[in-house]
């Protein structure tokens, strides 16, 4: 794998993750495939679809509004390995949740293992199907 298509995915994940933590969560959802699939294991069911990927994520915003708590999510310890194809990449990286409420000091929320199945949509890339493990539930 070339260093060119490295940096192209750690900016897709900065763009993406800054989008979530923007709560612009209708273009974060865009970031997945028409049939993306979001499984975590902190959550009863694997979310199926952008349209329920996108509600999900609002739902969660409207939550954290509520009590005036801020996320912000740092990526790192970031693999990419190739698929199938050329237009496919498998990634695995360390995710850690940073929230902060209002007035208050910032703190790990939880740390994660997150792998995706990527995809080439045109010009940019597409999670097909990511996994979340969060470390406190393995």
């Amino acid at each position: 794998m070339s260093g060119e298509l490295y940096q192209e995915i750690q900016q897709y994940y900065a763009w993406q993750m800054q989008l979530l933590d923007q709560a612009r969560t209708d273009e974060w959802a865009e970031t997945f495939t028409e049939d993306g699939v979001f499984a975590a294991n902190a959550a009863p069911a694997p979310v199926k679809g952008r349209a329920a990927i996108a509600a999900a994520s609002a739902a969660t915003h409207r939550q954290l509004a509520e009590v005036h708590e801020l996320r912000r999510h740092w990526l790192g310890m970031l693999t990419v390995s190739p698929g199938a194809t050329a237009d496919e990449l498998s990634t695995r990286c360390y995710a850690l949740i940073i929230a902060t409420r209002k007035g208050g000091e910032p703190r790990i929320h939880c740390s994660t293992l997150c792998e995706d199945q990527l995809v080439r949509v045109g010009d940019t890339w597409q999670v097909k199907y990511r996994t979340v493990s969060r470390d406190d539930i393995r």
